[in-house]
């Protein structure tokens, strides 16, 4: 399955800043006939509108509010992508003393928070003919480092999920795709102390060029890449392979 987002609705759940902002942005520069800027507070999306006016309509989703995502699914019956952005990231080793805490706070965003999405974006997609569903998990789904040990496990554990909806929603003709940015100028990279980040920009468009060449897993930025190149073999034959359930122990 490819997409062309030409002429498409899109929503970007994040969309105010950093990355899901940069989506939002290549996905009207590429011609999608209107994004949904899906965030938290409604008003924090107005700069938006402001810039891109009626292709840009705000609509409320915050992933700790499972009814926000259903409304926002019946609000936007008409979307072809949904890319699902926002996320969160504690600092937090694997004994801290929040360790625990600071997971189920990742986990509620970052894993339950996709769920929701799914759940409930998926009928949507499949009423529209497919469309296409983009995650963002991170290199840290595939490798833990220390400092953030609760944040790369619900990372890895939305990368399962992906994993399975990807297989799940290819009955009903929907694209899914995993995307693993490394460190990347934002808020976020900021706050993790990362150095030397990518453009957030660098992530939209390897989104819309994988969506183009029906391509799951998208490493986006050269230290993604790196990690990526090793990866690719276990991709390729064990994540992407046709295999038997059965086969699972």
């Amino acid at each position: 399955m490819t997409f062309d987002v030409k002429n498409k609705t899109v929503l970007v759940t994040g969309a105010n800043r950093g990355i899901g902002k940069a989506i939002l942005e290549e996905a009207l520069q590429r011609g999608a006939a209107k994004v949904y800027a899906a965030v938290r507070n409604v008003d924090s999306a107005a700069p938006l509108v402001d810039a891109h006016g009626d292709k840009v309509v705000p609509i409320r989703i915050d992933l700790d509010d499972p009814a926000s995502i259903t409304a926002a699914s019946e609000t936007a019956t008409d979307v072809d992508v949904v890319v699902n952005n926002a996320g969160v990231l504690k600092t937090a080793s694997a004994i801290a003393g929040d360790a625990i805490e600071s997971l189920q706070f990742e986990m509620n965003a970052n894993v339950y928070g996709l769920m929701r999405v799914a759940q409930a974006f998926a009928p949507v997609l499949k009423a529209n003919g497919g469309g296409a569903l983009v995650q963002l998990n991170s290199v840290a789904s595939v490798k833990t480092f220390p400092n953030f040990a609760t944040y790369c496990a619900s990372k890895a554990a939305s990368y399962s999920i992906t994993q399975g909806l990807r297989e799940t929603l290819r009955e009903q003709g929907t694209q899914v795709v995993s995307v693993h940015p490394g460190p990347i100028d934002t808020d976020m990279g900021t706050a993790a102390g990362f150095e030397e980040t990518a453009s957030p920009s660098s992530v939209a468009n390897a989104i819309f060029k994988a969506l183009a060449e029906a391509r799951f897993h998208v490493w986006p930025d050269p230290v993604a890449q790196q990690i990526g190149e090793a990866y690719q073999s276990f991709a390729e034959n064990v994540v992407e392979a046709d295999k038997q359930e059965e086969s699972v122990g």
